[in-house]
């Protein structure tokens, strides 16, 4: 399982616009995934807050760690977000748990909190488990010269 998790964090390692958002992924292991993102000016919607498309970009990166976490790809069929909280600063934090998978589908809920530990939103997401494996993507993707570096992945000693 090691080899597979590695393989996933290459693979979200390519995922720019995360990097661009700030989001930092803090943990990965089978059906799990857990990142942050501090919320900055750049992220305010109009009236001052945490714009949503921000804090489901955190949940959704979370999502897609989760559920490749087995060493096949997995891409969303369905994704929605409920916001509970509005965030004007600080950081945020995203923990999502697969609650359901088969061979070709997975389900997993992540809770969005603040600092204090407060729920900022619940997000819950499909994905559809294709046949090709993460390993096949990223070696297809290193011979054209497609895969760049992307998301953080900050190791937690």
């Amino acid at each position: 399982m090691t080899t597979e998790i590695e393989t996933l964090r290459r693979l979200m390692e390519n995922d720019r616009f995360a990097r661009e958002s700030g989001i930092r992924l803090l943990e990965v292991r089978e059906g799990y995934a857990r990142a942050s993102m501090d919320v900055l000016p750049r992220h305010y919607n109009g009236v001052g807050t945490a714009q949503g498309g921000a804090i489901f970009t955190l949940a959704d990166l979370v999502f897609a760690a989760a559920v490749n976490s087995h060493g096949t790809v997995a891409v969303a069929i369905n994704a929605s977000i409920s916001f509970i909280k509005a965030v004007t600063g600080g950081t945020i934090f995203a923990e999502g748990h697969e609650v359901a998978q088969s061979p070709k589908l997975a389900s997993c809920t992540v809770h969005v909190t603040d600092e204090q530990g407060a729920l900022v939103a619940v997000f819950q997401g499909m994905a559809y488990r294709k046949k090709e494996s993460i390993a096949d993507v990223l070696n297809s993707g290193q011979k054209d010269g497609s895969q760049k570096s992307g998301v953080r992945i900050q190791k937690q000693e």
